[in-house]
């Protein structure tokens, strides 16, 4: 199989390293890494031995050039990785059968192997301490700091001052905030007796972990599925979630449409009056990216094997009040689901 690649991520996993300039060229059984000199030294310790290093500041022409010495007909990009430049610049002139195959990489990379899961698990458990660690702490220093202080914090503790690159940009939302999926920092301070919520995640070796939380703000806090409310509303809400969420990852099975693992969860909710509420899938894949397949939807037909790592994070959101997520990371394993990092 011939193809290119672009994204640092696709790359990495074909060679072992990657750069922010970089064209990854698969011709049949051999491997070309190309880049410019200021990374030959990073990809010649970096890259995989059977992978050869080219080294150039103008990348597409030397792809052209290896497509043509070896009489290449045919190659493999996927379009979500070429801009529309690079793409006019590689095919202007060149006589290849250019196939685009949308997530190329990623379709490749859905099943994980047995190094890839370690990794994940180490991810995973770095994540678990990094909530526990920011949960003890919130009580009572954290206490009428605002979302933007408090995610700061967050960043803080995710990334052990640091030492670990963020999967993505902490969610830290409060109440009302908290009904928003994706919710962006604002001014609202936090106050005891409230609700919230955490989304967040860190790399360990650029694998990827992702946990959601929402929690009472109390004196016991804490980041356990073990929540306790004074709002009766909330506790009502919190519980159906946490149903959901608990009924799904029991219920998954290899051998199982995805859209049937989102049904369990979903129809939870729906059964409870809340299914308008829950507003995203059930899950997504996770690796190298923190958004992989397969995907955890009600209209995904993907069968779901051993192998597979993905999310399980049910959420009903409630405009103008509250919203609740929990959320996991799992790997299917021996026909079931079992959640990584515990």
């Amino acid at each position: 199989m011939n193809y290119l690649l672009k994204d640092e991520n696709s790359i990495y996993y074909e060679c072992g390293y990657s750069c922010d300039n970089a064209i990854f060229v698969q011709l049949g059984s051999e491997s070309f890494f190309i880049t410019d000199g200021r990374y030959e030294l990073d990809a010649r310790l970096g890259c995989r031995d059977n992978v050869e290093i080219i080294v150039d500041r103008d990348l597409i022409s030397v792809v052209k050039k290896l497509l043509i010495s070896n009489n290449i007909k045919k190659i493999i990009i996927d379009p979500q990785e070429f801009s529309l430049f690079d793409f006019n610049e590689l095919s202007h002139g060149l006589k290849v059968d250019i196939t685009f195959h949308k997530s190329f990489s990623q379709k490749k990379r859905i099943i994980k192997t047995a190094k890839e899961i370690e990794l994940l698990n180490q991810a995973a458990s770095l994540g678990r301490e990094a909530f526990d660690k920011f949960s003890l702490n919130i009580y009572p220093d954290m206490l009428g700091l605002d979302e933007f202080r408090l995610t700061h914090f967050a960043k803080e503790h995710l990334s052990f001052q640091g030492r670990y690159e963020l999967s993505f940009s902490p969610i830290v939302a409060i109440n009302s905030n908290a009904a928003k999926p994706h919710a962006n920092p604002t001014e609202t301070q936090l106050n005891n007796n409230d609700l919230l919520l955490i989304d967040a995640g860190l790399k360990f070796e650029r694998y990827c972990s992702d946990r959601t939380r929402t929690i009472n703000i109390g004196s016991n806090i804490n980041c356990s599925l073990l929540q306790h409310f004074d709002n009766l509303e909330k506790q009502k809400v919190y519980d159906i979630v946490l149903k959901a969420h608990e009924s799904a990852i029991k219920e998954a099975k290899s051998g199982m449409k995805a859209s049937e693992i989102d049904k369990v969860a979903r129809d939870i909710i729906n059964d409870h009056g809340f299914g308008d509420y829950f507003v995203h899938s059930t899950g997504h894949g996770v690796g190298l990216d923190i958004h992989e397949f397969p995907v955890i939807s009600s209209k995904s037909e993907t069968v779901i094997e051993d192998g597979m790592v993905f999310t399980i994070e049910p959420g009903i959101y409630l405009p103008n009040e509250f919203g609740v997520r929990i959320e996991d990371t799992v790997v299917m394993k021996n026909g079931k689901a079992e959640i990584l990092g515990v």
